[in-house]
């Protein structure tokens, strides 16, 4: 089956006075896959859910293809989904579990061993179509509801945080085996989660919501390099908020220097916040610096240090770890910000922003 794309054009839904969406716009290309990210409450879930069918949206349209599914139900909307709990059947076997869908839609008893045999293998799991789900590991539970969701051939597949209820390692390992087989299979996807780092690894494109609206839809490298609002900048990775003081001809004094001002700021001129990346700040070691090195953080590669400044905020700086060598607690430093534009929010207006997870 060819891929598909999917149009969800001026989604609202309201739940009492919270508006859950609020004239979301979606487009997701033929075999694209998409995740949704940002704060509980922006509405990703139920953006999701809408386009299940599982919620009725107040207004808009969504479109499969050249089909308008806005007024069908979940179960004719051609769609297979994850969830966050593995959802299995305790009574089926893992094969049993892949081959439901397919009784269901009156699919002969061979040819449903046949393709929950395939999926089975598809997922890495090809030993296991006997056991029960008690005999199963998280990762391989979900793994097997991965496979159940593709043995109807869905033309959209949904994923709403399905590597939650996982543990670290097992996440990274399903995630990368998600984006190999929807690769593979052409799958058009929306995955919903809550964890930066997900998203940016296996998304072509990444939606940072806000309030029901999306802020930013874009390819990773683009969302972190070059958000389109502060609120993006900040929930996505790690941001310095530094004072600093913008000029009326576009540029910005922070830590001593001038820089220009990116794209997407939101000020005035006048004081304000400036958001720089830790691996975009500078720190040599200096007698006379005004800063002074309190925590040091190894990473292999790259080396983290938290720096107390002049007036007595902190700053996080990533140095390359032979550069961070032999800089320990207590050195004296100066501190800097590196060439290149950088973004820019009003002096209060970013202090309500929500503090991301790490990536």
């Amino acid at each position: 089956m060819s891929a598909v794309g999917v149009r969800m054009l001026g989604m609202r839904r309201s739940f009492g006075a919270v508006h859950a969406l609020d004239g979301l716009d979606l487009v997701i290309e033929p075999g694209e896959l998409i995740a949704l990210l940002g704060p509980s409450g922006c509405g990703k879930t139920t953006a999701l859910r809408v386009l299940a069918g599982f919620e009725t949206a107040d207004a808009g349209t969504v479109h499969v293809g050249d089909r308008d599914i806005t007024a069908l139900p979940p179960n004719k909307r051609d769609m297979g989904m994850v969830f966050q709990a593995f959802s299995l059947f305790p009574n089926l076997t893992a094969a049993g579990n892949v081959a439901f869908g397919l009784r269901v839609r009156g699919v002969d008893g061979a040819a449903r061993r046949k393709r929950a045999g395939e999926l089975l293998e598809l997922v890495g799991l090809g030993s296991v179509g006997q056991r029960y789900p008690h005999q199963l590991s998280g990762g391989q539970q979900q793994r097997v509801a991965l496979a159940r969701a593709l043995a109807i051939e869905p033309r959209v597949l949904l994923l709403d945080e399905p590597l939650s209820a996982l543990d670290a390692q097992v996440r990274v390992q399903l995630r990368d085996e998600i984006r190999r087989i929807q690769q593979r299979l052409g799958i058009t996807t929306l995955f919903v989660t809550h964890d930066q780092g997900e998203a940016l690894s296996v998304a072509d494109r990444v939606g940072v919501m806000r309030s029901g609206r999306l802020e930013q839809l874009a390819d990773p490298d683009t969302l972190y390099h070059r958000p389109a609002t502060p609120f993006v900048g900040e929930f996505v990775g790690t941001m310095n908020r530094l004072p600093g003081v913008l000029d009326a001809d576009g540029t910005v004094r922070v830590l001593g220097a001038t820089r220009p001002v990116a794209d997407g700021s939101q000020a005035a001129p006048g004081g304000v916040v400036v958001l720089v990346r830790p691996e975009a700040m500078t720190l040599t070691r200096s007698e006379a610096g005004g800063a002074l090195v309190v925590v040091r953080t190894f990473h292999g590669a790259m080396t983290r240090l938290s720096v107390r400044l002049g007036d007595g905020d902190e700053a996080l700086v990533d140095l390359p770890s032979p550069a961070a060598a032999g800089i320990r607690p207590g050195d004296a430093v100066t501190v800097g910000v590196g060439e290149g534009p950088v973004l820019v929010a009003e002096g209060g207006a970013a202090a309500a922003l929500p503090q991301p997870e790490a990536v």
